[in-house]
């Protein structure tokens, strides 16, 4: 027969269990209904889209080496900096295409970034053929010789897309012009553009155009 006390210890242990199993489950129940008011209470965002705006690309068409004005509705970022990268990143999406009048690998993951600074006269002087500085921080800022309100555009492009151009004078000058046009055209302060490759600079794009000299953005047209 079971002693008296062992009954006593037994009856308390067991109602301890129950107890103890009763706030669990109710402590259970509580963080399982914290945690889905936790998730109806928080809003649901959707991911950021810039708003769409009219964008002119100065397209290049090889067969009689024009560039044609194309206007298209995209999505451009407030940032201008950004917003220089997203256009250029559809003009070469445009060449990316089959049949594209000028077929050009890589599209829009061939630019790198695209930044902006203050257009200075050295810049200028750059385009009738000085040499441009070696990397982007070494670009002239601005001072007193700064023009009111200009811009130089320094564009930076992968290695990829260099080693992949179609080589030619014709072919890679079209490229060059229309990606300074195009750049004028969507942001009239941007007057000057350099060229990078990898963040350094390059003697030419593919073994003709010229990537040390400083470009001429407004009015940038091929040659008759």
């Amino acid at each position: 027969m079971i002693p008296r006390y062992q009954a006593i210890l037994f009856m308390i242990l067991l109602g301890a269990s129950v107890a103890m199993g009763v706030v669990l489950w109710q402590l259970r129940d509580r963080a399982h209904r914290r945690l889905l008011a936790g998730e109806d209470s928080t809003p649901t965002h959707a991911p950021e889209v810039a708003p769409v705006e009219q964008a002119t690309l100065m397209v290049a068409n090889n067969a009689d080496d024009s560039l044609e004005a194309r206007e298209l509705d995209l999505p451009l970022p407030p940032n201008p900096d950004a917003r220089a990268r997203s256009v250029l990143g559809k003009l070469l999406d445009l060449y990316a295409v089959p049949g594209a009048a000028h077929p050009v690998p890589g599209g829009a993951s061939s630019i790198e970034q695209v930044f902006l600074l203050p257009a200075t006269t050295q810049g200028a002087a750059a385009a009738d053929g000085a040499g441009a500085p070696s990397s982007a921080s070494e670009a002239p800022a601005s001072g007193e010789d700064a023009q009111s309100g200009s811009e130089l555009a320094v564009v930076n492009l992968t290695d990829a897309f260099a080693a992949n151009h179609p080589s030619g004078l014709e072919t890679e000058t079209l490229t060059i012009l229309s990606i300074c046009a195009t750049l004028h055209a969507n942001l009239p302060r941007v007057t000057e553009v350099r060229f990078l490759v990898d963040g350094e600079q390059r003697a030419t794009l593919a073994g003709h155009a010229d990537l040390t000299r400083t470009y001429l953005a407004a009015g940038a047209e091929p040659s008759p």
